[in-house]
């Protein structure tokens, strides 16, 4: 396994003004908020400590907090992480530790200042999918989306700011900045090109991924001086503890896709083949019959 790198945890703070807690009542749900340590409310007043939680996705079991080096799928925002997590011992149950602790809106955060409140969703609304505004990936769970507009983003992305102190991966400030549309004949692994004021060229080089060749998406952090980039979704990597501890997530065209590919294949092939064989059958069974009706007709 990589060697375990060190990370500022400024970069897992929610940024913005965070409202504040309802008052408590008896048939209120237990809330969560994040404003410098984990709040729990309900009937109780309480909860299981600093370390544990009952959390609204999960009810049936306690959740506790961990911090394992390896590669999970938070159940709430779909999105794989690794290292600090909250974790069901009954049933394998995971949440990003943002997922778990997040509020249910968020006030004047920098990332859409166009209006002030952004709530707290479960699901993606609509028949498609939605994409968030910061890394450019699909939305599938837990999510901030503002009711006045189209803008949404993941948690993880929430936790991020307009500026990243990130010393694993750069000495420098990173700030924020859109990410332009790239040229037909450029590609997001190709050398920087006219860097613009307050952003970035037409094209320009990930230092983090520029082996794998992802899309830019919808952001890129960088440092101008120094002319080091990364693309949001990667900085995402660095917050959700993947870079830190060295964990890469599976390609999409993974064994178990391999898997289900071959499943189908053969599924169709065994169909393909009782419809043939029924196709065989009738067809001998017309000639048959044809042959039967010319055998009597000879004889009349």
């Amino acid at each position: 396994m990589s060697r375990r790198r060190s990370m500022s945890l400024k970069s897992r703070e929610f940024s913005g003004r965070l409202p504040p807690p309802p008052s408590s009542s008896s048939d209120q749900q237990e809330q969560y908020y994040c404003s410098g340590q984990h709040q729990q409310r309900g009937e109780d007043g309480g909860g299981g400590g600093d370390g544990e939680m009952v959390h609204f996705s999960h009810p049936e079991h306690r959740l506790a907090r961990f911090d394992f080096p390896y590669l999970f799928m938070c159940m709430g925002c779909k999105e794989y992480g690794a290292g600090k997590r909250f974790m069901c011992q009954l049933c394998g149950f995971q949440l990003h530790e943002f997922c778990a602790l997040a509020p249910p809106s968020l006030h004047d955060h920098p990332f859409h200042p166009k209006h002030q409140h952004l709530l707290f969703f479960v699901k993606p609304g609509g028949f498609l999918r939605c994409k968030c505004d910061i890394c450019g990936k699909s939305v599938k769970g837990f999510s901030f989306r503002c009711t006045s507009c189209s803008f949404a983003m993941h948690p993880c992305c929430a936790a991020m700011s307009r500026r990243m102190d990130l010393p694993v991966a750069h000495e420098h400030p990173l700030m924020l900045a859109p990410s332009p549309p790239t040229p037909p004949m450029a590609t997001p692994t190709s050398d920087v090109v006219g860097v613009g004021d307050g952003g970035v060229g037409t094209s320009f080089v990930c230092q983090m991924c520029r082996r794998c060749r992802r899309p830019a998406g919808q952001y890129v952090y960088q440092c101008m001086p120094c002319g080091y980039y990364l693309h949001a979704r990667c900085a995402k990597d660095v917050v959700n503890g993947l870079y830190v501890h060295g964990v890469a997530p599976p390609e999409k065209g993974s064994a178990l896709a391999a898997v289900a590919r071959v499943t189908i294949n053969a599924l169709f092939s065994v169909i393909g083949g009782l419809i043939e064989g029924i196709g065989e059958g009738i067809g001998e069974a017309f000639v048959d019959n044809i042959g039967r009706s010319r055998g009597r007709s000879s004889f009349r």
